[in-house]
């Protein structure tokens, strides 16, 4: 087919240079034009193929972040400014996305008697006091876990800040794949949901990924247990998910990415504890 169409790949890994630009486009505030021969980069994103390519995405997003907290830490600006600035760096790069879906599912859950009402919370743009309370402490946990690492690592907790962000988007994906949309109408009923081989290919990035971070320096120990507990704190999150409103959302997905990011940095520090 003509590439100009949209249609078949005319070369190997055309298809998943294409998901890794929606990815990005959908994950975040960068500019990626538009790539030779790709569909309408506008269009809905399809989660049936896309979440295959989220590590590789979680990485080029935290790659800013990582480097800005390298050279802070370079320059002399210490451990606090410099994690400070990595994770300012990092919202800014992902437009908040994920801390607002953490507040929208803290201000739900924590402030609804019931499904519908939960729902309508989640929906409401205005912030209440669960979900401010959530976002300070998704910006103080994230930041003083950097900074520990970087007091305790060095350069090696870039590499952590990569890692976390590539393991916390593959380990959102649960409440997608475990749990029916809760909104028949809403936009995480009209992505789709990950076919067994697009999580297949994400699984495998993931623990690549994994592996390299363990070559560059990350105790292969603490890597595993950043694994592990973002694993747990997601499935946890979901299981709640499940009983407070029926189903995923696409903020329940947000809040499981920001746990799952928070659960991986501080179960490292636990591991590189002096």
């Amino acid at each position: 087919m003509d590439r100009q169409t949209g249609g078949e790949a005319d070369w190997p890994g055309r298809g998943a240079l294409y998901d890794l630009a929606g990815c990005l486009r959908f994950y975040s505030r960068l500019p990626v034009p538009q790539l030779s021969g790709e569909p309408d980069p506008h269009r809905s994103p399809d989660f049936t193929t896309l979440p295959r390519m989220l590590p590789l995405a979680g990485l080029v997003l935290a790659l800013p972040a990582a480097v800005v907290l390298a050279g802070a830490w370079w320059i002399g600006l210490g451990p606090f400014l410099a994690a400070t600035l990595a994770v300012a760096t990092l919202v800014v790069a992902t437009g908040a996305l994920h801390e607002d879906g953490l507040a929208d599912v803290a201000d739900g859950f924590g402030g609804g008697a019931t499904r519908e009402r939960r729902l309508e919370i989640m929906r409401d743009s205005r912030i209440g006091a669960y979900g401010g309370a959530a976002l300070v402490l998704s910006l103080a946990l994230r930041i003083g876990a950097l900074a520990t690492l970087l007091d305790r690592t060095g350069y090696a907790a870039a590499t952590a800040l990569i890692l976390a962000a590539a393991l916390s988007r593959v380990a959102a994906l649960a409440p997608m794949v475990l749990l029916a949309p809760a909104r028949p109408g809403g936009l995480s009923a009209s992505v789709g949901r990950p076919s067994r081989a697009s999580l297949a290919t994400a699984l495998s990035l993931g623990l690549a990924l994994a592996l390299a971070a363990c070559l560059l320096g990350l105790p292969f120990g603490g890597v595993a247990l950043m694994m592990m507990c973002a694993g747990l704190t997601v499935l946890s999150l979901t299981a709640l998910a499940r009983k407070k409103i029926g189903g995923q959302t696409g903020d329940v997905i947000g809040a499981c990415q920001q746990v799952a990011e928070i659960a991986a940095l501080v179960a490292l520090v636990a591991a590189v504890a002096n």
